[in-house]
């Protein structure tokens, strides 16, 4: 570690890795601290002791319609093409989800029944509220009463730690709803997994970044130490301030790794008909990951990721989604306030803007905000 660097860089996961990364391209200098073990933050994988890849906080599903970000990360990894399919386990069954005509046929009991038939079950079943307040409005004015008591009520409250009502409307909207026979979870253009895992592709934008990195250390500790002319900061926005108006909620989980050996797993090669599976009922865990579904990986054994949903706790867990609502959306702003009037501080990230931001949209972010850093620095 250096004495001097142009940029402090405060986290190395994808917004502090790619900016990193950028500003090496018109000569700047970076040091990136990061308080875990590992680079990659929450997208962090490796692989078992029967050499199978699984997502070590849970999955991170890459998709993008943006050719920019495609390109992007193209230039350090290739990728395995991914179709990302997702079950819910209720009633001894498995259902196919997001909600779509095969969903329908199972719950009306009728194979024949078609996209029409679908479409007019919705209608009848919609509840009318135009401006939908929170979560379980938005689905209710979407699917109804039954379609939500049974694939979503349960699920958001064990999720969240709170009831559907609670949260923003924008929490279940990002779950869609097909009237066709359309399976995927996602419609992106692009959907894949580095072909090597994310680890690897980390690595690769960190060694292209040329940037010093410290693991396992605090930022605060090494502020003493360095001199540097921004900071570009992608931690807990709250917590930058000391929590000065309260501490922000966040939701975090315990990721439970099952390695399965050869005589534990079907004949088929998985234990699971899905990449994913969800379980809205008295379960403990929220979802079971399956990744060997999407890796190409060809083995015998296999692996399960069992994902139990916590309340986060400074010092005790990692945070891992803000948790959309009325009250946290007003503090949030009041924080952002701070931030903006901070100088010399870059906040970018989801934990540092305190929005739910897929990884594309990250990527993104992290480029718009290089080309303003460049504008800005001599």
């Amino acid at each position: 570690m250096r004495d001097s660097y142009d940029y402090l860089v405060v986290g190395a996961g994808l917004s502090g890795l790619v900016l990193a990364e950028r500003l090496r391209s018109i000569g700047r200098s970076c040091l990136v601290v990061e308080r875990r073990n590992h680079i990659g933050g929450n997208c962090h994988d490796r692989k078992d002791r029967n050499g199978l890849f699984f997502h070590v906080y849970g999955p991170h599903y890459f998709r993008t319609n943006s050719e920019l970000v495609r390109t992007y990360l193209s230039r350090f990894t290739e990728w395995n093409d991914a179709k990302y399919r997702v079950n819910v386990f209720a009633g001894g069954t498995y259902w196919s989800f997001p909600i779509n005509l095969g969903t329908f046929r199972q719950f009306s009991r009728n194979p024949a029944a078609t996209e029409d038939d679908f479409k007019a079950y919705l209608a009848r079943s919609a509840v009318p509220i135009a401006s939908p307040a929170n979560s379980k409005e938005a689905i209710l004015a979407a699917v109804g009463v039954e379609l939500y008591e049974f694939f979503y009520k349960g699920y958001t409250q064990k999720q969240w730690g709170r009831p559907a009502e609670a949260l923003d409307a924008s929490v279940t909207r990002r779950i869609p709803i097909h009237t066709g026979l359309d399976e995927r979870y996602f419609r992106d253009e692009f959907q894949a997994l580095p072909k090597n895992g994310y680890h690897p592709m980390f690595e690769a934008i960190l060694e292209a970044s040329k940037a010093d990195l410290r693991l396992e250390t605090d930022y605060r500790e090494v502020l003493p130490l360095v001199r540097y002319r921004h900071l570009i900061y992608s931690g807990p926005l709250d917590e930058y301030f000391d929590c000065r108006y309260g501490a922000l909620p966040y939701r975090t989980a315990r990721y439970a790794l099952e390695e399965l050996a050869e005589d534990q797993v079907p004949a088929g090669g998985f234990v699971q008909p899905v990449l994913q599976v969800n379980y809205p009922g008295p379960e403990p865990f929220t979802r079971t990951v399956e990744l060997k579904h999407v890796t190409g990986q060809v083995s015998r054994c296999s692996n399960l990721v069992r994902e139990f949903p916590a309340e986060y706790r400074p010092g005790e867990s990692d945070p891992n989604y803000p948790v959309p609502g009325s009250e946290s959306d007003a503090l949030a702003a009041r924080y952002r306030e701070l931030a903006e009037r901070e100088p010399g501080v870059t906040f970018i990230g989801r934990l540092a803007q305190y929005r739910y931001l897929n990884m594309d949209q990250v990527v993104g972010a992290a480029l718009h905000m290089f080309d303003k850093l460049r504008e800005r620095q001599p």
